[in-house]
């Protein structure tokens, strides 16, 4: 890993090209459709723009990055699931036999597993990347996730990794994540970051009852109450209270912006990473799609608070960045409509005589 710190990455963080935007926009209205008969294809078409400072985006290579790591908060029973899922879960990654696999595998997008900070010592493979900053967090209910520094670390190496796959012809960057235990993390950082109460950030998970809901956000509670996170310095949020694999995200998200490459978040763990990149960064939010919004009860909150409406709702809530792989098709439709589309004076068809749709009816 490079010397970059952590500072220089904020400030290459430059807004998104608003005079290529306006020009899609103004380019929008001359296409052989009624104005604004696509809906938000046409302002998500006008985001690419100015995210790629080309007036007719075509976003060339996909890639999904999905970061797993362990949390020591699964000893307070907030999860049904075994810790040591999460290396399974990352071999069967490897083995191409999970949904994201799947998906990834049909939509011709890259798939990069990483270790950011699994508890159990896997074996060598090719495909997988290790930038583990610890095995696993510590036990958030009795104090801090990690120290600074760890957390500091776990945001340069996602970085350093969207920086490698922009690198290397992406354009489009999906963010996934494996952790058990995760969704806890990813609550309390929603409840900080949103000022939204646990109750509202906190979802049962897979076949739990409302009895485990219930001590579920009081975990949360008391997480919050021991590590008192500061609101105001996203980087103690995340070393206080969230996990090796959201610091990793969050970096691929700070990375994404840096290098100008559109970032589509899944589900409610990689809102999570948002909350504390965008908490870093706020530019970085012009650089964001949100692909679905999750079964998940917080990832509701977290959009709100991010101002991002997702392109789909399937009741997902896999996680593994399954829903940034089912949005990059729409996302790819969205530039090829308005880069490949003709004009009406191209294909010699009569345009309407009537008044234009205002710009600010496209973004909506």
């Amino acid at each position: 890993m490079s010397d970059v710190s952590l500072s220089e990455v904020l400030v290459r963080i430059r807004p998104t090209d608003a005079q290529a935007a306006r020009r899609a926009r103004l380019w929008q209205r001359r296409l052989t459709k009624p104005p604004g008969s696509l809906g938000r294809l046409e302002a998500l078409s006008i985001q690419l723009a100015g995210i790629f400072g080309q007036e007719r985006p075509q976003p060339r290579g996909k890639t999904v990055i999905v970061a797993a790591g362990d949390h020591g908060v699964v000893a307070q029973g907030v999860t049904g699931y075994p810790r040591e899922v999460t290396a399974q879960m990352v071999l069967n990654f490897l083995a191409g036999g999970a949904a994201v696999s799947v998906m990834a595998r049909h939509a011709d997008v890259r798939l990069v597993v990483v270790d950011a900070g699994i508890a159990t010592e896997l074996p060598s493979h090719p495909d997988l990347h290790r930038v583990r900053a610890g095995r696993g967090t510590a036990d958030i209910s009795g104090g801090p996730a990690m120290s600074r520094e760890q957390a500091e670390y776990s945001l340069l190496a996602g970085v350093h990794l969207a920086m490698e796959v922009a690198e290397a012809g992406t354009d489009l960057i999906g963010t996934g994540d494996m952790g058990i235990g995760n969704t806890t993390a990813s609550s309390a950082i929603a409840t900080v970051l949103t000022g939204r109460p646990p109750e509202e950030t906190t979802g049962k998970g897979t076949g739990r009852t409302p009895e485990e809901l219930r001590h579920k956000v009081e975990v949360v509670r008391r997480c919050l109450l021991i590590n008192r996170p500061d609101p105001g310095d996203a980087l103690d949020v995340l070393a206080k209270v969230g996990g090796f694999e959201i610091g990793v995200l969050a970096g691929v998200v700070l990375g994404g912006a840096m290098m100008r490459r559109a970032v589509v978040l899944d589900g409610f763990i990689s809102g999570a990473a948002a909350l504390i990149a965008c908490g870093l960064c706020p530019t970085a939010r012009d650089y964001l799609i949100a692909s679905h919004r999750s079964a998940e009860r917080g990832h509701r909150a977290v959009l709100a608070h991010l101002r991002l409406r997702p392109l789909l709702d399937l009741r997902m809530r896999l996680g593994e960045g399954t829903g940034a792989v089912l949005a990059m098709g729409i996302v790819e439709a969205a530039a090829a409509c308005l880069s490949e589309m003709a004009t009406f004076k191209e294909a010699g068809v009569s345009d309407r005589a009537l008044r234009r749709t205002p710009a600010t009816e496209l973004d909506h």
